[in-house]
C-alpha cells in the first residue's frame, strides 16, 4: 500500500475515499481511529489514504483533480464595485 494524500482532517479524507472508491479503486484510511485518542489536540498528519502500489499513479491523477484545500472561489475585480449589503 502506498499514500496518495495525507488528509487535513477526516471531512477531506472521505472525500477523497469516495472519489476513488467511485474509480474503483480499494482504498484503505489509516489513521481514523486514532482521532479520538488524543482529545482535543490538534492532529496533523494523522489520516492517510492508501492505495495498492499498481493503482498509485491513476489514484494520484485523481486526487489532483480533487478541488481539496482551495477554500472560496476567488471573486472577480469587476464585482468589486457591487458588494451589496454591507454591515453597518
Amino acid at each position: 500500500m502506498k499514500v496518495v494524500y495525507e488528509a487535513a482532517n477526516l471531512i477531506d479524507a472521505h472525500l477523497v475515499r469516495h472519489a476513488l472508491e467511485a474509480a474503483e479503486i480499494p482504498v484503505f484510511l489509516r489513521g481514523e481511529q486514532l482521532l479520538g485518542g488524543m482529545g482535543e489536540l490538534p492532529l496533523f498528519g494523522v489520516i492517510a489514504v492508501c492505495v495498492p502500489d499498481v493503482v498509485w499513479p491513476q489514484a494520484r491523477a485523481i486526487v489532483e483533480a480533487l478541488p481539496l484545500g482551495e477554500g472560496a472561489a476567488a471573486v472577480d475585480d469587476a464585482a468589486d464595485d457591487d458588494l451589496g449589503w454591507l454591515p453597518a
